[in-house]
């Protein structure tokens, strides 16, 4: 199936609200649908087992699949993060809706999807990043990371300032979610709330509990990895490549942290995600990352041989934050499972756009090909 999803929102919620007119005399639905919608960063379609099958297993993602529709032509309008969100919230290209870079203040008095679902009688929460930089609009509760906020011990922003939450994001933003299903809503009211993560945004710091995943695995390598770019001269410009130090840092993208190495990103790493670990967290990073850091430097690798090994560990990092996204999607189809929700709830899973693993050599999105544009997308359909 193929969508724009400049209008992804705007047509699930006139469906969520059309469904209750909908159905047989004696099976007609009567209430209107409630909406959860999962939004991540950076994922790729390559990364889910629904979509491709050679590198990782995401079972949740693919309860979803199985039990409504996976879109198989899915592709963002813009495909950097911000303008990626704002196109999504207004159904509008960038320059319509003023979104066009991450700096760019978004304008919440245009109209947006969760204006049109409190209009109809919705409930609208929004937890987790949000990245227009400018204050939620028409949301009945709002909690949001600050910027792209922090995997550790990460910031939120919400209309009674700004307080620090002990523990990893991923894990936080489903809290926040499941509580607010649980507490903070009225439960006679339909809902629709927006559970955006962090993950998987560079530089892919993975939970302490799923540090040894995927490290016995090695990741098929793409066909066209050693893309010579031929005949074209602004692909061969883009610096996104998993090769060059200068694009794929060996200190803040690979963790490859020791005394005496310098690199372009070694003091965003120190003074950032790596210094807000706390102490036991600290313990079991270093205790994983620290045989791997000296092997690597013993190892003198070069060339290809190097290229080969930054993609292995790329590919072991990125996957583990998917591990972690897979399971706390679980946690909320679990929730509305065990509290006879999901035959009457559109559950939605999607990113802000795909992401480079591997192919042409690159990581990153910036750059208009297939894989940067074409994002993943499937929605839990209720039978009724």
């Amino acid at each position: 199936m193929e969508l724009n999803q400049n209008n992804l929102l705007f047509t699930i919620a006139g469906t969520a609200l059309l469904a209750s007119c909908t159905g047989t005399e004696k099976t007609v639905n009567t209430k209107p649908l409630n909406i959860v919608y999962i939004m991540t960063d950076d994922h790729t379609r390559q990364m889910m087992s629904c979509y491709d099958k050679r590198h990782i297993e995401t079972p949740n993602l693919d309860r979803i699949a199985n039990n409504g529709v996976r879109f198989t032509n899915a592709f963002v309008a813009n495909s950097i993060s911000a303008p990626s969100r704002a196109c999504l919230l207004t159904g509008k290209h960038s320059h319509k809706n003023g979104k066009i870079d991450n700096i760019t203040s978004f304008d919440g008095s245009q109209q947006t999807v969760q204006q049109l679902l409190q209009q109809a009688g919705y409930q609208t929460a929004m937890i987790g990043k949000w990245h227009l930089d400018s204050q939620p609009t028409h949301f009945d509760y709002w909690t949001i990371l600050p910027g792209q906020g922090h995997y550790y011990q990460p910031d939120f922003i919400t209309p009674e300032g700004r307080k620090n939450h002990q523990g990893y994001a991923t894990n936080l933003i489903t809290d926040f979610g499941l509580d607010w299903l649980e507490n903070g809503r009225d439960k006679k009211k339909p809902f629709c709330l927006f559970l955006h993560h962090k993950a998987a945004h560079r530089n892919w710091m993975s939970d302490t509990t799923y540090l040894k995943a995927y490290e016995d695995k090695t990741f098929e390598l793409p066909t066209n990895f050693y893309d010579d770019y031929s005949g074209r001269k602004a692909a061969k410009m883009q610096e996104m490549s998993i090769a060059s130090d200068r694009d794929m840092d060996i200190v803040n993208d690979l963790k490859m942290l020791r005394p005496g190495v310098s690199t372009r990103l070694s003091e965003q790493y120190i003074q950032g995600e790596y210094a807000r670990l706390d102490s036991a967290q600290k313990t079991k990073w270093d205790a994983h990352y620290q045989p791997i850091i000296d092997a690597f430097y013993a190892s003198g690798l070069q060339g290809n041989e190097l290229a080969e090994w930054k993609y292995q560990r790329y590919m072991r990092d990125y996957a583990k934050t998917i591990k972690s996204l897979d399971e706390n999607v679980g946690r909320i189809l679990d929730y509305l499972e065990k509290n006879g929700m999901l035959e009457n709830t559109v559950v939605i899973y999607t990113s802000d756009q795909g992401f480079y693993m591997g192919e042409h050599g690159w990581f990153d999105k910036r750059f208009m090909y297939e894989e940067s544009f074409s994002t993943p997308l499937v929605m839990w359909l209720p039978k009724s």
